[in-house]
């Protein structure tokens, strides 16, 4: 068999087709490079601000607000992840982990949104720093404190989750070795007892 030949027109469409791929993708790459920088010197402030209100300067307060957000916004992310995974194998489950995967991001924010303030180095971070020393006292460590809480709790229902699917399988294997041994014990105890199967009764008595 001769394999088909590209004729010009064709290598001419495959090299634009790339070409187009290439500006595209350097394309997205420096608006998600601009859009990063915007919000990097938007978020920190701007989360820091909404926490300042939100708390009003009491440390009780921020040790609860940081409680519930830290707590919430890790583990609602992380139960979600898990539900994707545990669904992904079934049918539709690729649209179910999609969808969950998509929530968990989005319940991950505001912690996200902390972690600007706490881990950014630039202005719009520190700015966002000294808002929450002062009118957000506590928020920051009791975010911390919530999400290993959260973390831990996670762990421990993993581990179960886990647990139950070792356990589900070592029954099944048992069930099957049970299955397999039946018909060889009731072979073996016939043998035993000195019966004969039915048909050769049936010959015998024709006889």
């Amino acid at each position: 068999m001769t394999t088909p030949e590209r004729t010009p027109d064709t290598r001419t469409s495959t090299s634009i087709s790339w070409r187009t791929r290439i500006i595209a993708g350097a394309v997205l790459v420096v608006v998600l490079i601009v859009a990063y920088l915007i919000l990097a010197a938007f978020i920190p402030r701007w989360w820091a601000q909404r926490v300042g209100e939100m708390v009003g300067g009491s440390f009780s307060k921020g040790i609860g607000w940081g409680l519930v957000y830290g707590g919430l916004c890790t583990a609602v992310p992380l139960f979600l992840l898990l539900v994707a995974v545990l669904v992904w194998k079934r049918r539709g489950g690729k649209v179910i982990a999609g969808g969950a995967v998509v929530l968990a991001v989005v319940f991950a924010i505001p912690n996200l949104m902390t972690l600007t303030v706490v881990l950014g180095g630039n202005n719009a971070a520190h700015a966002g720093e000294r808002i929450m020393d002062v009118d957000a006292p506590a928020f920051r460590g009791a975010s911390l404190a919530g999400a290993l809480i959260a973390l831990l709790i996670f762990l421990a229902v993993v581990f179960l989750v886990v647990k139950r699917g070792w356990r589900r399988r070592a029954e099944a294997k048992a069930a099957v070795k049970a299955g397999d041994v039946a018909p060889i014990e009731s072979t073996e105890t016939v043998g035993k007892s000195g019966g004969i199967p039915a048909t050769e009764a049936h010959r015998t008595e024709n006889l």
